[in-house]
């Protein structure tokens, strides 16, 4: 039992390690850009969307170069030893901030987190291919997954809860100093935890066929049109998670007044999604997958409407960041449970044994969403005439309430209708019988 929670926890705490800068650039690094490192809110947003699509193409090769990796420690598992350095100081690098001018500190912000995206890459897309790898029983599969969820809720936790503390506590004044002495921390406790994931895990199952002498294309052929609704998904839930986590800040502190909340808001915003992702595992023995994925999008929804309706009274906004805190949980915890079924989808109807690229191409509607998403929001604040740190006109404040409240409930609805051609819950059992049987055969 010991051996089975070790590899768990040794599994999911990589992704600890991943959100504690992951969550940081996503809820931070706008604001560090804006009212920090001084670039205007369009060029960090114009930024943020040029890198993220250089970044989408190094998840391709990320995933095509683990499809043909066969070491004796596995295909995605070295990685987490080759990334760990490389993210540590490129985290430190993306939070300074250098004395070159406008033009030139803007270079520098557009390097950094090129180099930090792509480090992130060479850590993640591993994390995301290995679950087939490590155990071919389904219900391990997704204890694995939540495990891995928690620990990624508890990354972002961390973030949302100390990181304004920490830089206004090594800052003293100097938001620039915290920032990058926190960062510098961030990196390097990120930096020793991929080290113990790949202690903790180990690679026992392998696929029925090899990738390695396949051409990209073959490999392509190999994607299913399950696969390509993984990817949609991907897309709007991160799209969503951006808008959140990005527009929560600017709304609690210029359309409530409430910014001394943030701290409390993000840890209630967050760990009140625990409760779906410990229930996630004992939920998909008695639900399909796309029964709940359809009613996690609904209690968003209900959330983001509760949040509206009761924006003055404190309770109400309270009870909206629980409600929309359980539904974002539980799309996100779906989403990556969805993952290994497709990836034996693939194997089991097209023989082709796609787990990276499945990943890398998930990660490229990841980045791209991400990057689409910010580059919205810079745009859309920018018209509606956001000024950082000063007092903001109407037009402006409604312009962040349409970004905080109402783009989440679109996108909700997005998932909601990619969800319904969703279809691996009914063949489940049948694939990983043909997939037992073939490796029994070899």
């Amino acid at each position: 039992m010991m051996n089975k929670w070790g590899k768990r926890i040794g599994y999911g705490i990589g992704d600890l390690g991943c959100n504690l800068v992951f969550s940081t650039m996503v809820s931070y690094l706008m604001v560090f850009y804006t009212d920090v490192f001084g670039i205007s809110a369009a060029a960090a947003g114009t930024m943020m969307l040029v890198t993220k699509f250089i970044d989408a193409f190094t998840d391709t090769g990320m995933g095509l170069l683990v499809d043909r990796t066969h070491t004796r420690w596995g295909q995605g598992r070295p990685y987490f030893v080759i990334g760990a350095v490389p993210f540590a100081i490129f985290t430190v690098l993306t939070f300074m901030i250098p004395d070159f001018g406008s033009t030139g500190k803007l270079i520098w912000a557009y390097i950094t987190y090129c180099l930090l995206c792509t480090a992130y890459t060479v850590v993640n897309i591993p994390l995301n291919t290995i679950v087939p790898r490590l155990t071919s029983d389904v219900h391990e599969r997704d204890i694995l997954v939540s495990t891995r969820m928690v620990c990624a809720m508890a990354g972002t936790a961390i973030v949302m809860t100390i990181t304004s503390p920490l830089v206004k506590f090594f800052g003293k004044g100097n938001d620039a100093r915290g920032y990058l002495i926190t960062m510098s921390i961030y990196g390097v406790a990120a930096m020793l935890i991929f080290f113990v994931t790949f202690a903790c895990t180990k690679e026992v199952v392998q696929p029925t066929v090899s990738q390695k002498h396949t051409s990209l294309r073959e490999d392509f052929k190999g994607l299913t049109g399950q696969a390509w609704i993984l990817f949609l998904l991907n897309f709007f839930y991160f799209s969503l998670y951006v808008v959140r986590s990005t527009t929560v800040i600017y709304y609690f502190k210029y359309n409530l007044g409430r910014e001394n909340w943030l701290s409390l808001v993000g840890l209630l915003g967050i760990l009140s999604g625990l409760p779906m992702l410990l229930l996630l595992p004992e939920l998909e023995k008695h639900f399909s997958k796309r029964s709940l994925m359809l009613f996690s999008a609904a209690l968003y929804v209900a959330g983001d409407l509760v949040i509206f309706a009761g924006q003055s009274n404190a309770f109400c906004l309270l009870l909206g960041l629980c409600i929309t805190g359980l539904g974002i949980y539980g799309i996100f915890g779906i989403t990556f449970c969805m993952q290994p079924d497709v990836i034996d989808y693939s194997e089991y109807t097209k023989n082709a044994s796609v787990s990276g690229l499945i990943a890398a191409v998930q990660g490229f509607f990841v980045k791209g969403g991400m990057g689409l998403t910010s580059f919205i929001i810079g745009a859309f604040l920018k018209s509606g005439g956001y000024v950082a740190n000063e007092m903001q006109t109407e037009k402006a404040l409604s312009y962040i309430e349409i970004c905080f409240i109402w783009v989440p409930i679109i996108l909700c609805a997005a998932i909601a209708i990619l969800t319904y051609f969703y279809k691996l819950d009914n063949i489940r059992d049948e694939m990983t019988e043909a997939l037992e049987a073939r490796r029994n055969a070899s």
